[in-house]
C-alpha cells in the first residue's frame, strides 16, 4: 500500500481521508496548507507548507517516502502578488498565472502536472476513498417524486452548460424556471440567494418544489476538483424551499455522509444520483 502524501486545504474533507487512511491502515503524510487546513489535521504526522512553497512540499513529501498525493480541501485563489514562493515555486509562477487566466480548471491540471513531473501518482479523494462519491439512484430513503423529474434534467443540463463555460458547477430549477447559478461564490451562496427570492418562484416549507443540481465541469480536473455536499448543502436546499439535490453518479463527493443521509430524511430532502453522460 503506497503511502499518501494529503495536500490539505480547509473543510472536512481532508480529515475525512485522514481518518480514512487511520481506519484502513494506509500510511499518511500531511502537507497542512498554511492559511487553510484545519486544527483537525494537526494530530497527524506532515509538515505546515505556504502555498507557493512546491521546493519544500515536493522534498516533505519525498522525506517521508510518499509516492502517491492526493489534494483534497477547500483552497481559495490566491493573491499571486503577495505569494512567498521558494525557488520551485517562482520557476512555475509565470505558468500558474498564465494557467489562472484560463480558469481554475486549467490552473488545477497544471499543479496536478508539477506532483506528476516530480514523479507522484495523483488520486482522488473518491479513488482513496471509494465511498465517498454518490451511487446511482436516491441516498437515504427520500425518493424524488414525478414532479421534479423535468427540473431534475433541466437543472443538471443548466450545470453542465456553466461548467462548459468554466463558471461553476451548479444550477437551481424550479416548475422550469432557473433561479440560480453558482460563480466564484460557491454552492451556500447560490442556496442563500435562491431563499431570498419570493416564496412564489420557488417552494416554501410544507410545499418543497425544484432542485439543487451539481455537475462536473467537462474537461475539469476530476482528481483535485469534483462537486461536493455536505450538511451545510443539505441545509441551505431546505432553507430555500427545495425538494432535493442531484448530482452524477460517481461524479459528486458527499462529506460526512451519514449526518447527510440523516439529515436530508430527517427534512424530507430527497439526494439522486443519476448515471453521467456518455462523453
Amino acid at each position: 500500500m503506497q503511502k499518501l502524501g494529503l495536500i490539505a486545504g480547509g473543510g472536512s474533507l481532508p480529515v475525512e481521508i485522514a481518518e480514512h487512511c487511520q481506519r484502513s491502515g494506509r500510511p499518511l503524510f500531511v502537507i497542512r496548507l498554511k492559511g487553510f487546513a484545519g486544527a483537525g489535521l494537526e494530530p497527524y504526522a506532515g509538515a505546515e507548507v505556504g502555498l507557493a512553497e512546491l521546493g519544500k512540499c515536493f522534498k516533505a513529501l519525498k522525506r517521508a517516502g510518499c509516492h502517491a498525493v492526493c489534494l483534497a480541501g477547500n483552497v481559495a485563489r490566491p493573491d499571486f502578488t503577495a505569494l512567498m514562493p521558494d525557488l520551485r515555486g517562482l520557476a512555475v509562477l509565470p505558468a500558474a498565472i498564465a494557467a489562472a487566466r484560463r480558469g481554475d480548471d486549467a490552473l488545477l491540471r497544471m499543479l496536478v502536472g508539477e506532483f506528476e513531473k516530480e514523479g507522484f501518482a495523483v488520486e482522488g479523494a473518491h479513488e482513496v476513498m471509494d465511498d465517498l462519491s454518490l451511487g446511482a439512484g436516491p441516498l437515504g430513503r427520500i425518493e424524488p417524486g414525478a414532479e421534479s423529474a423535468a427540473d431534475i434534467h433541466q437543472a443538471l443540463e443548466v450545470a453542465r452548460a456553466i461548467g462548459r463555460l468554466d463558471a461553476g458547477q451548479a444550477a437551481v430549477v424550479c416548475h422550469g424556471l432557473v433561479l440560480g447559478l453558482e460563480a466564484a461564490e460557491g454552492t451556500d451562496a447560490l442556496l442563500a440567494r435562491v431563499a431570498d427570492l419570493p416564496e412564489a418562484l420557488r417552494g416554501r416549507p410544507g410545499a418543497a418544489a425544484g432542485v439543487l443540481a451539481k455537475a462536473p465541469k467537462p474537461t475539469q480536473e476530476k482528481r483535485v476538483d469534483l462537486p461536493t455536499i455536505g450538511p451545510a448543502t443539505v441545509e441551505g436546499v431546505a432553507r430555500a424551499g427545495l425538494a432535493g439535490i442531484v448530482g452524477e453518479a460517481g461524479h459528486l463527493l458527499v462529506l460526512e455522509r451519514e449526518a447527510v443521509i440523516a439529515l436530508a430524511d430527517e427534512l424530507g430532502i430527497f439526494i439522486l444520483g443519476v448515471e453521467a453522460p456518455a462523453p
